[in-house]
């Protein structure tokens, strides 16, 4: 079993679309994606996700299954700096602060408690639970039930924030600590695998991370999560 995850292109936020230059890079990441497998395609409901999917749905003649949880994340809370942003406040938990992810509960921090990004970030990790049910894994703990001896390959487009939500909780990261440590660019794609083993306790591991290959323009860097969302 393989979830491929696929950020969408460069968007117009405001129109909830792909700017020109991100429906390039959706019709590359299309045909990046034309060999991977994938069986079935999931997306958020949010335009801009949606239209990048389309393009991977008509390249492999598969219909776009849309997941209305998935859609991108709010955040905020009363005093709390930055408009709750939560790029910014995790790197401010590292770098000002030294925020130890190891030994403290983030979900306690007075920048997330209060934070309706905690509350988005709770309904994404039980549905995608839930998701992952039908295609035979049993989410406790850190670890995954195997149920089925079933192999496939999904993808799902989605968001930054909404991502970085199921890939941590997948992971078992903090979501702060993905927001900080593991960004990731504009029809970036991020495979993890999970092992087929019937009836035996499994758990993902990352095959690829924010593979951009196919949008690239010389030495032109990727535009990560924070400096986007700063620019939006």
């Amino acid at each position: 079993m393989r979830i491929i995850f696929v950020r969408h292109g460069e968007p117009d936020y405001a129109n909830d679309c792909l700017t020109e230059n991100g429906r390039q890079q959706a019709a590359a990441a299309a045909e990046r994606l034309s060999g991977e497998g994938i069986s079935v395609i999931y997306s958020s409901p949010n335009g801009r996700a949606r239209e990048t999917a389309d393009y991977t749905a008509r390249r492999l003649n598969l219909p776009v299954r849309v997941l209305d949880y998935m859609h991108e994340i709010s955040w905020g809370g009363e005093d709390i700096p930055e408009k709750g942003h939560p790029w910014i406040l995790a790197g401010w938990m590292t770098d000002r602060e030294n925020f130890d992810y190891s030994s403290r509960d983030w979900r306690k921090h007075p920048y997330f408690a209060g934070n309706s990004a905690l509350d988005y970030d709770d309904m994404i990790c039980g549905k995608i639970d839930a998701l992952l049910l039908p295609h035979g894994y049993r989410h406790e703990g850190n670890r995954f039930f195997c149920t089925a001896e079933h192999e496939e390959t999904a993808a799902l487009f989605s968001h930054g924030g909404s991502g970085a939500c199921a890939l941590s909780h997948l992971l078992s990261l903090p979501f702060p600590y993905m927001c900080t440590f593991m960004p990731y660019t504009f029809t970036s794609v991020t495979i993890l695998r999970f092992p087929v083993r019937a009836g035996e306790w499994v758990h993902p591991v990352i095959e690829l991370f924010n593979d951009a290959a196919h949008i690239r323009e010389g030495s032109r860097p990727p535009v990560l999560q924070r400096e986007a969302e700063a620019n939006a």
